[in-house]
């Protein structure tokens, strides 16, 4: 009730300060944004969840996985593909690269630490600066632009498409949503956050692994007294959770860029769902990351146009630190209300 009422506040302030066109054009760029984090804050909760590990070194298997995947993308090996098939290919790489790293990592490093979780975080962080330096060498300190696939940048005399059915015949890169453009990759990253979200869902809750995996947050002793390896299911939870932080940061090469600096920012914001969500949940992580995206879309929206308030007859300019503030400010709240989480339990 607490995560619905927050949403619907922050919903009916969105409507209430914009026209509708640029309200839902707003609500878009936000469950983009809210896509992505979900990408890099599922994996943190899951490994959490499981393992209790936190891992620092989550931002770098993000940016690792999208520098890999665009080297993929636009190396001459895969030229000879078409793009679409090429993109995809290139997500599949960069969250491969992601769980292989990520379970070569818990099994030769994490797993001896354990009992140890102040050496884990001193582990974690200290890979974060090596996979950063190693990755600068590889390919330098300059950042690279990835060009969405076909499929979303078709330029025609059509564009930008009337309508979603427009689109799927013509390919353009906007489609007009209440008569104002909105990007048409953007809705396939909202479209694949929901996919992930239903895919983890099903293999949580109705599949014999997510039983194991459940199985072993609740009591790992028990489960190995069963039969079950349970070293062999953390390794595997570890690198699934590093390789959705892998397709992530190919999923959102096409809109940031790939840099050396998208790894700790995406981080932090993946660590600020994982805080306002509740520590090993799912659904906490989700519903952390849409509340992250909304408030960020809000808040750059603020910043370009200004805050009106009552009494004042000129906007209020704000600073675009302000946008990146508002995040830290409702993981406060929430803490206030519920120092768990939003989903959150109490030990």
């Amino acid at each position: 009730m607490i995560t619905l009422g927050i949403l619907a506040l922050v919903l009916l302030d969105l409507f209430a300060r914009f026209e509708p066109r640029v309200a839902v054009s707003i609500l878009l760029s936000g469950l983009t944004l809210g896509a992505i984090y979900f990408l890099v804050s599922s994996g943190l909760s899951l490994i959490f969840g499981l393992m209790d590990v936190l891992n620092f070194a989550h931002g770098v298997l993000f940016m690792a996985g999208a520098y890999i995947g665009y080297a993929f993308y636009a190396s001459g090996f895969g030229q000879s593909m078409d793009s679409n098939l090429r993109f995809l290919i290139a997500i599949l790489v960069g969250g491969a690269s992601g769980a292989l790293l990520g379970g070569i990592m818990e099994f030769a490093l994490i797993r001896p630490l354990y009992q140890r979780p102040i050496y884990q975080v001193l582990l974690t962080l200290g890979l974060t600066f090596v996979g950063t330096e190693i990755i600068k060498a590889i390919w330098g300190t300059v950042g690279y632009f990835m060009e969405t696939p076909k499929f979303f940048n078709t330029n025609s005399p059509n564009c930008p498409s009337p309508s979603l059915l427009d689109f799927l015949a013509d390919n353009c890169s906007s489609i007009l949503i209440l008569g104002r453009p909105f990007p048409s990759y953007r809705l396939f990253v909202i479209l694949f956050g929901v996919l992930v979200f239903v895919g983890m869902i099903t293999l949580l809750q109705k599949t014999r692994i997510g039983i194991v995996i459940r199985a072993g947050v609740q009591d790992a002793e028990m489960v190995q007294a069963l039969g079950v390896n349970v070293r062999r299911v953390f390794t595997g939870v570890f690198a699934l959770g590093t390789g959705l932080a892998g397709m992530g940061g190919v999923i959102a090469a096409p809109i940031i860029g790939v840099n050396l600096a998208m790894g700790q920012e995406f981080l932090l914001q993946g660590f600020i769902a994982v805080v306002i969500g509740g520590m090993g949940s799912l659904v906490g992580a989700t519903a952390g990351a849409l509340l992250l995206g909304l408030a960020r879309a809000i808040g750059d929206q603020l910043v370009l146009s200004g805050l009106q308030l009552p009494w004042m007859e000129q906007a209020l300019s704000l600073s675009p630190s302000i946008a990146r503030a508002s995040t830290v400010l409702i993981m406060a709240l929430v803490l206030l209300v519920r120092p768990a989480g939003l989903f959150g339990k109490k030990d």
